[in-house]
């Protein structure tokens, strides 16, 4: 056999090896060409985090010029935050890493305080200017429709800034009038391009929501000077929960034009009470931590008229029965208003009443039985039970007489199961042994138990 020339077979490689180089290097000029240039290494990638990061830095650099009140909410960055504080000093290295402000996703959220800014144009221009594509959101301002004016005026809701197929979702928070941030849902209009950001998955904007405004701390996250949340472990629990539905002024306003409002004085003052009292009932249940809803006639009132039924005569409100405290009494009778009734007990058809300022406030407490739950009623003279029961549902915030409040989200099933088809015909003959749809005998109290499952005051 011949023996192999080794210059031949050395020149065979050289020229292989160039081949493969010249294709590799024709190869990455043609990727650079189609996805731009990505830099690997320690450095990190500009297709990946660092791209996200670039555009926040650019974003936050925009936010200091126009003097925006902005701060973190991003659910999944604020998640990181909570879970790892060693890993934030990390973040306020040198060199920074992106840890926090580049997740998985392509979009990181921030919030501004619409009371505390101006609405400036140049504001647009200016991020065009940085390279960035904006599209702004708008919609009706809900602090001032009423029933005497459904138009209302437009505010900016939200704000999409994009680079590089990255985003910086900003939502707009407005106080309302019971003292909490609110943000209104995120809706295209036709003209709207669908594809400028994954709608679908944005954290924000599905819903309205409602928040209580928040201490906010100025930190150095990922490297960058970032107002975030204090406690934003409690802002990612409200995020969970934050759901608002509107008052439905124009089926209110539908309602008074069929029957007129009671404006006399007798009503307007129970109004007041009954409001008075139901901001107080709320201070002491918030202060305790035990979370509520506006029940029976009260939610009724709220979701056909907007406002306190006036021939009520008193203030409904209902409570997991989960969440019940042993405190509860005590903290009621502190605040001022004596127990006027309890009956029941913790484990069946609990409830309790107390007396306020010639309006009484109720509190029923629900049960859960799967795929329906229910509150109890008691006759204190025959002591037969009675059983309500409603289909499942979740809560939502709302605004009652300047106060933030809960409500079923599935608010008209809540108020058929309660009050019937007709629910929408003001009825003051009410018998609530017999004339709710949802209403059940559910037994008698046996005799030896009346001590403690009636007590009248």
């Amino acid at each position: 056999m011949p023996r192999i020339n080794k210059t031949v077979v050395l020149a065979l490689l050289i020229a292989t090896s160039s081949v493969f180089l010249l294709f590799q290097l024709y190869y990455y000029r043609q990727y650079i060409s189609k996805n731009g240039l990505h830099v690997f290494g320690g450095q990190g990638s500009m297709s990946g985090s660092d791209a996200q990061r670039h555009l926040i830095k650019r974003f936050l650099g925009l936010v200091h010029k126009y003097s925006l009140p902005v701060f973190l909410v991003d659910a999944v960055s604020l998640d990181l935050l909570s879970q790892d504080a060693l890993l934030l000093k990390e973040s306020k290295l040198k060199e920074p890493h992106c840890l926090f402000l580049c997740t998985h996703r392509e979009f990181t959220t921030f919030a501004l305080l619409g009371n505390l800014w101006k609405y400036d144009a140049n504001l647009i221009e200016a991020a065009e200017e940085r390279g960035m594509e904006i599209l702004e959101i708008r919609g009706k301002d809900p602090r001032l429709v009423s029933m005497d004016d459904l138009a209302g005026n437009d505010i900016p809701l939200h704000f999409l800034f994009k680079k590089g197929g990255r985003l910086v979702h900003l939502v707009v928070l407005y106080e309302r009038s019971g003292k909490y941030l609110w943000h209104g849902p995120l809706r295209l209009k036709p003209s709207m391009d669908r594809k400028f950001a994954p709608f679908r998955k944005l954290d924000f904007g599905r819903h309205a929501g409602a928040y209580n405004r928040p201490e906010l701390a100025l930190t150095m996250v990922d490297g960058l000077d970032v107002r975030i949340p204090r406690n934003f472990s409690y802002f990612l629990k409200e995020h969970s929960q934050a759901r608002f539905l509107e008052c439905p002024f124009r089926e209110a306003r539908a309602f008074y034009q069929l029957y007129p409002d009671d404006l006399s004085p007798e009503a307007m003052d129970f109004r007041m009470k009954a409001k008075s009292l139901l901001h107080l009932a709320a201070k002491t249940l918030y202060e305790l931590g035990v979370p509520f809803w506006l029940s029976s006639g009260t939610c009724l009132g709220w979701f056909r008229q907007c406002s306190i039924i006036p021939y009520s005569k008193d203030v409904d409100l209902g409570i997991w029965i989960k969440d019940y405290r042993h405190d509860i009494t005590q903290a009621f009778q502190k605040a001022g208003l004596p127990l006027k009734h309890k009956f029941g007990k913790v484990e069946d058809s609990l409830e309790l009443s107390f007396q306020g300022s010639d309006v009484k406030l109720d509190i029923f407490f629900f049960y859960d039985e799967g795929e329906t739950v229910w509150n109890g009623g008691t006759q204190a003279k025959s002591g037969k039970k009675f059983k309500y029961v409603f289909p499942r549902f979740q809560l939502c915030w709302t605004e009652l007489l300047e106060l933030k409040v809960r409500v079923p989200c599935q608010t008209l099933d809540y108020v058929q199961a309660n009050y019937g088809p007709d629910w929408n015909v003001p009825v003051k003959a009410w018998d609530w042994k017999s004339s709710p749809p949802n209403v059940q005998e559910n037994g008698v109290w046996p005799v030896r138990e009346w001590d403690e499952v009636i007590q009248v005051y």
